[in-house]
């Protein structure tokens, strides 16, 4: 499946990973460890992944998934808690994944096997040595309380049936993941809204298509991307960060082994501040042996709601690496 390519209930604390502190190279000296977000109501047993919050960050639409299937649910902050999930209400009927909001909240973009033309056949796509569920992306218009029917965007931003991850720009234009015709590794991919028009996908300079890269996460000005890649010094898939500098891109630079884990750390997100970062990982919290009876019920407790090393979400400030990129890094310039 797409989303593993890359390879008790009601718990509010946050859990936190230890790990070693980012080496020098990243010029980020401190730099807080990743906590769960909302475990045991949207972190939960299954793969959760991909959130996309509303711009005042009170509705959050994320991905739901197993091996065999992937739902879009949507949430809402009460009283400081978020609700129980719910199936969002453009999805539930095909296989629907990866929602991201535009910047203003008032559309929204999502990838679905859904048939590209009524009464047609779910699309399916050659990836990873064998054929999958497929994808392509789908944009809803927000409509008083609710959405839109779900509109299939142009050939543009759909060149082929293995289309994912989508990430919005202030301007519109869409970033995202696409297989690469020569060697068959996911790259990533802008096609830059104009005159209201999309125009044809071109790939982005630091992705060659000679290693996979998934998921970009772009600032709504384009001044930064966070995105999975295969790349060194990778141990799974892992994520990094890539910054503009003037009308190019400086070399994407690993966010160190405080984010990434032994696992799959993935589908990277911005909330809504464009400063907290929210990713995908298969950590579990550590536990400490010996432990007492008490604390065994415990952490067995936390296992059964979420801790079971499916993805998660999980989340972390980007500001030590925002503060430490140079002033240019972070003009923006049309790609």
């Amino acid at each position: 499946m797409r989303w593993m390519m890359v390879a008790a209930t009601g718990l509010t604390m946050t859990f936190a990973v230890h790990a070693r502190d980012i080496g020098p190279d990243a010029g980020v000296s401190q730099l807080a460890a990743p906590g769960t977000f909302a475990p045991g109501t949207i972190s939960g047993p299954a793969h959760d992944s991909a959130p996309a919050f509303a711009p005042d960050g009170a509705t959050v639409y994320f991905t739901r998934s197993n091996a065999a299937q992937s739902t879009i649910f949507v949430s809402h902050r009460r009283g400081g808690h978020w609700s129980e999930p719910e199936v969002a209400p453009f999805s539930g009927e095909w296989n629907d994944m990866e929602p991201a909001f535009a910047p203003d909240g008032t559309w929204l973009v999502f990838v679905s096997n859904r048939p590209a033309v009524a009464g047609g056949a779910p699309i399916e796509a050659t990836y990873n040595g064998g054929t999958q569920k497929g994808g392509n992306l789908w944009r809803v218009e927000r409509k008083g309380g609710g959405w839109s029917a779900p509109v299939r965007l142009p050939d543009a931003v759909n060149p082929n049936p293995s289309t994912f991850a989508p990430s919005v720009a202030a301007d519109g234009s869409l970033w995202f993941m696409t297989t690469d015709a020569g060697s068959g590794k996911f790259r990533l991919y802008r096609s830059a809204f104009r005159n209201g028009l999309y125009e044809a996908a071109k790939p982005l300079p630091f992705s060659d298509g000679s290693v996979t890269d998934v998921d970009p996460a772009v600032a709504p000005d384009e001044s930064f991307v966070v995105f999975g890649s295969g790349r060194r010094p990778k141990v799974g898939i892992d994520l990094f960060i890539a910054f503009r500098d003037g009308d190019g891109w400086r070399e994407p630079v690993w966010l160190g082994d405080r984010i990434n884990s032994r696992g799959s750390d993935a589908e990277p997100r911005l909330g809504p501040d464009h400063a907290t970062l929210y990713f995908s990982s298969e950590r579990v919290v550590p536990v400490a042996f010996p432990r007492s009876r008490a604390q065994s019920e415990v952490d067995t407790a936390r296992m059964l709601a979420w801790d079971d090393g499916n993805y998660n979400i999980w989340t972390v400030s980007l500001q030590p690496w925002l503060a430490s990129a140079r002033p240019s890094a972070l003009v923006h310039a049309q790609p």
